[in-house]
């Protein structure tokens, strides 16, 4: 809740609609990596290199809370798997 107290003034800025939806994406993104345990940095960059090649009937090992992205490995032992 830290990070939500301490940007609720920087958010007046965040540039329109759009800006604020973008921000909620990223927000979102950051918390749920990190309830996993993984780096978002880390996982988000994995995951860019990889979608492209990635068979779209797959596209659900990409996501944090399944599968095992390269740049986290060792996450599905953190959830218990």
């Amino acid at each position: 809740m830290k990070p939500v107290a301490i940007g609720r003034k920087n958010w007046l800025f965040v540039g329109g609609d759009n800006g604020g939806k973008a921000a909620e994406v990223l927000m979102s993104h950051c918390t749920g990596c990190k309830n996993l345990g993984a780096d978002p940095l880390a996982y988000l960059r994995d995951v860019l290199e990889r979608v492209g090649t990635h068979p779209q009937s797959r596209i659900e090992e990409l996501l944090p809370d399944r599968g095992e992205p390269a740049g986290s490995r060792g996450l599905g032992e953190r959830m218990g798997e």
